[in-house]
């Protein structure tokens, strides 16, 4: 948790860095493939994700640490063979872990997210999910476990692993010689993102190509046919919390509308986007049929707005770099803490990124949010231990709060106002 903690007060800024370059080189080369409102989304993504992994909060069913103690047959000497056969090992998994995410309803939801986005760049690397809780495919680490790899090797490299994913989201590197067939490259990793029928469900290695082409679920990215990104049922929202659990919300209606108790069990288990008959039939849901002419999610926002959510999104990466920073110490002050902390960065990614889609909740959620910051600083008369490094925090955090308050109440009715005037204009004209 605090170790966690720690290489990603040093990977974020790193990755801010590389969305933020990838945007200007875009804008310079005439070639930009990244939306403000899109990237913020994803980059509110990402926050909630790291957020829920430095807690803790998701559950191993087999530890890695329970197989390597009562499964292992020998022992990798304690040198970096060590090292590489953790990293082979947990690419294998994520293959396999990956594939199964696509092909199953009841898995597909722990990943959609990464998915949501209609645009392919770094910032959509970055798209991860909250919404698992129970770990279930530890055993995928089966090979690594029998050879006596050390549970704390896997605990370095994991983070490495998945980190080496980050660079393939981008659009502006073309293919690349021979590393084609042997790492994935952004080419291939463009088809993996994409909606075309030629590109569903292809490419799912994270970091050496190979297990593709092994288990046959291998396309090369074709000049004729240019990805189309997002999913075929789009999530309509730049509300990362909302994207984490619209599919399993709409499995759970599913499960219940229909009138088959044979459906009723066997949604979960059957391919991604399958529906019952008679549910598909009285419950239609929206889906891509021509990837090639639809309508990007891109609801109205004025400069004022993308400035605001800036602020916003900003004010939240100090807060959690903070929480990451501290996390040991905040823990000792009160276990409960830590996740009370957690749960006030959830309610503003929640408030910002609703005020983005131009909900009326959001001055709601954005008022819950200044109530937890104003009780925190009541009963502690502290920003859990911030006044020993920033005398009269708790001042600074109070206004920004009422005018994070006030600026939300504003844009709320400013969008309310805007929205009636469309839809007076639009029944004028019909």
């Amino acid at each position: 948790m605090e170790t966690y903690g720690k290489i990603l007060l040093i990977a974020m800024p790193a990755f801010l860095l590389l969305v933020l370059l990838e945007k200007l080189y875009g804008v310079w080369k005439g070639f930009d493939t990244v939306r403000n409102m899109d990237m913020i989304s994803s980059l509110s993504s990402g926050i909630t994700n790291v957020t829920k992994d430095v807690l803790g909060m998701s559950v191993a069913i087999i530890s890695y640490g329970w197989m390597v103690e009562h499964l292992s047959v020998s022992k990798v000497a304690d040198s970096w063979v060590n090292f590489v056969v953790a990293f082979i090992a947990l690419d294998f998994a994520g293959y396999w872990i990956h594939r199964l995410a696509h092909e199953y309803n009841i898995l597909w939801n722990n990943h959609i997210v990464h998915h949501s986005s209609e645009e392919f760049n770094l910032a959509c690397a970055l798209r991860q999910s909250i919404s698992v809780f129970f770990r279930i495919f530890t055993f995928f680490l089966l090979p690594a476990a029998l050879l006596g790899v050390p549970e704390q090797v896997i605990a370095v490299v994991g983070p490495l692993h998945l980190f080496a994913q980050f660079w393939y989201h981008t659009r502006h590197i073309d293919k690349m010689g021979w590393l084609e067939h042997v790492i994935v490259t952004p080419s291939h990793h463009r088809v993996h993102h994409a909606i075309n029928p030629q590109y569903m469900d292809k490419n799912y290695a994270q970091i050496f190509i190979i297990w593709d082409k092994l288990f046959g679920t291998f396309q090369e990215e074709l000049k004729d046919v240019p990805p189309v990104y997002g999913i075929t049922r789009p999530a309509a929202t730049w509300n990362p919390i909302k994207i984490n659990f619209q599919h399993a919300w709409l499995l759970i209606k599913d499960a219940i509308r229909t009138k088959s108790w044979k459906d009723k069990i066997r949604i979960w288990f059957m391919p991604t986007g399958w529906r019952p008959e008679d549910v598909a039939q009285k419950y239609p849901v929206y889906k891509i049929e021509d990837v090639y002419h639809f309508e990007k999610y891109n609801p109205k926002a004025s400069n004022g707005l993308q400035i605001w959510s800036w602020i916003q999104i900003l004010s939240t990466l100090l807060y959690i770099s903070y929480l990451f920073a501290n996390i040991a110490y905040i823990n000792s002050l009160n276990p409960t803490y830590i996740y009370w902390y957690g749960l006030f960065v959830f309610i503003g990614v929640y408030a910002y990124t609703d005020l983005m889609d131009r909900n009326n909740s959001a001055i709601f959620l954005e008022a819950l949010r200044a109530l937890l910051a104003f009780a925190f600083i009541l009963i502690q008369s502290d920003w859990f231990g911030a006044e020993q490094f920033f005398p009269s925090i708790c001042y600074v955090l109070i206004g920004y709060h009422l005018f994070a308050l006030l600026f939300t109440g504003w844009f709320t009715i400013k969008h309310f106002k805007e929205d009636e005037r469309a839809a007076l204009l639009t029944r004028t004209m019909g």
